[in-house]
């Protein structure tokens, strides 16, 4: 249970902080954060709980993380709908406080996008479904190698939440004009449900394509990269 909560909130302020900068601070009259600003929002939220929570639940924060882990033989299975329901309610209920929030603003009208993910023209730069879906399939790949390589037994101690937040940094980067960036489906998930319309019904590609990132990466790092 510890691990499941663990989970919940890690999951919760990944979604608060890092959707919650982008509804409120990213296009900020004249003072906005914009998208690097975002982007360290997102790769904060993870390393922050990387730090609080991690030594309890191992820090996932994402379905397709522990997917990952799993198919690198780092996280049993029978722990894997747990950790996957914790991580959706937290990430939902997240977004239920931000829209309690945006809704409060004085000129409220509706939510918009929400920071939902999407493609064709629910993408930020009008990117098609296939340039997402490699976008995504591709960086969650490369989260994953970040993560398993960086808390593997030969890598230095204590220094892994530094690296996999500064990673999910350099994702949100290189891929919010593409994407809005997934790399999670929990977070999508709950951006898509208040969002709603064409968000929903595209929510189909931010599971399929980071978890089979996920499952690719942890095959690589468990067959060419774990120790011997």
């Amino acid at each position: 249970m510890k691990k499941l909560i663990a989970e919940f909130f890690g999951t919760f302020w990944l979604v608060f902080g890092g959707c919650g900068s982008a509804v409120f601070a990213a296009a900020f009259p004249e003072l906005g954060i914009g998208f690097a600003g975002v982007a360290l929002a997102f790769g904060l939220t993870v390393l922050t709980m990387a730090y609080a929570v991690g030594h309890i639940s191992g820090g996932h924060f994402n379905p397709a993380v522990s997917l990952g882990l799993w198919s690198a033989g780092k996280f049993p299975a029978k722990e894997l709908i747990g950790y996957i329901i914790a991580q959706l309610v937290g990430a939902i209920v997240a977004a239920g406080f931000l829209f309690v929030i945006i809704s409060g603003k004085s000129d409220f009208v509706d939510i918009g996008g929400f920071a939902s993910n999407g493609y064709g023209e629910n993408s930020p730069g009008g990117y098609s479904m296939m340039s997402v879906l490699v976008a995504e399939f591709l960086l969650t790949m490369f989260f994953l190698l970040i993560i398993l390589g960086s808390t593997n037994v030969r890598a230095p101690k204590g220094f892994a939440p530094i690296a996999i937040g500064l990673g999910l940094t350099l994702i949100h980067l290189i891929s919010i004009p593409i994407s809005n960036t997934s790399v999670n489906p929990a977070r999508s998930t709950s951006q898509a449900i208040f969002a709603g319309g064409e968000f929903t019904a595209q929510l189909w590609l931010f599971w399929l394509a980071p978890i089979a990132g996920a499952i690719v990466a942890g095959f690589i790092h468990k067959t060419f990269l774990d120790k011997e």
